[in-house]
């Protein structure tokens, strides 16, 4: 029996196609290739903000549209420019800091934009310059007066699993939470605004169902398009709770497991 390939491939970036690196192989490149030569769309999902997205964009040659900031940015790969964009209301994100301070004092927060970020002074990633990376320090009254695609709050310490489940407890009537890095690092979006959310209003305008989608992830926050897809596969490195929610699973990251499914999908 023949099998129809997806309509819609869907796919999260680092942990997932990205290699560990940080680079996307030349085997990836060519299998996602094949998505669009075949007539089926190919989105990357990602929780990355537009502004990193230059070098994946060049890298897979301009193919696809991007979903960014974890459902909140809608974006064009072929153009680099952002389509739509769904924020968290400036006295939302203030109620929310305040409620997470009150709840985990040591958090340090920052806020995306489109085309930046704020952060205040003690937001330190160590390995990351927040400056470096678009960010501009503000004080932590001002952080809270501009609407934003993301909030993000980190703490220096705490497992990332259970600082979500008290998150979610303390803010979850006012954000959507999640988090995909592997540290204590927050990531919040509008009420609602999930990968799912954005990839099924996208797949609805081209008048495709969950049933024509097959999505690929490794993180938490990839858990609402991996059970929203008809299909979906987890990474072999991915999170456990990603490993216990898909349809299958395929090789890690570092060894081009999205390629395989993709090459066996459109031979």
């Amino acid at each position: 029996m023949t099998h129809s390939p997806p309509r819609v491939i869907a796919t999260d970036l680092d942990g997932t196609i990205v290699r560990s690196d940080g680079t996307i192989s030349a085997r990836t490149v060519a299998a996602l290739a094949r998505v669009e030569r075949a007539g089926a769309m190919l989105v990357m999902v990602t929780g990355r903000p537009p502004r990193w997205m230059t070098e994946i964009a060049t890298a897979v040659d301009h193919h696809g549209v991007a979903i960014c900031a974890n459902g909140a940015v809608v974006y064009d790969l072929h153009t680099e420019t952002v389509l739509e964009a769904k924020e968290i209301p400036a006295p939302v994100i203030a109620k929310t800091v305040g409620r997470l301070r009150s709840v985990a004092p040591e958090l340090r927060f920052a806020v995306e934009h489109p085309d930046g970020f704020l952060f205040e002074d003690s937001y330190d990633l160590g390995r990351w310059d927040a400056k470096a990376l678009g960010g501009r320090p503000v004080g932590s009254e001002e952080l809270v007066t501009h609407n934003g695609t993301k909030l993000l709050a980190f703490h220096p310490d705490a497992d990332p699993d259970s600082l979500t489940e008290k998150a979610v407890k303390a803010v979850g009537d006012l954000v959507t939470v999640t988090h995909s890095s592997g540290r204590g690092l927050l990531e919040m979006s509008a009420q609602g605004v999930t990968k799912a959310s954005a990839l099924a209003a996208l797949c609805t305008q081209h008048g495709v169902t969950s049933d024509g989608v097959t999505a690929f992830g490794d993180m938490p926050n990839d858990l609402p398009m991996l059970t929203w897809a008809g299909t979906s596969y987890g990474v072999a490195n991915a999170h456990p709770l990603v490993l216990a929610a898909v349809t299958h699973k395929t090789s890690r990251n570092d060894d081009d497991g999205v390629a395989e499914v993709l090459e066996r999908l459109f031979p």
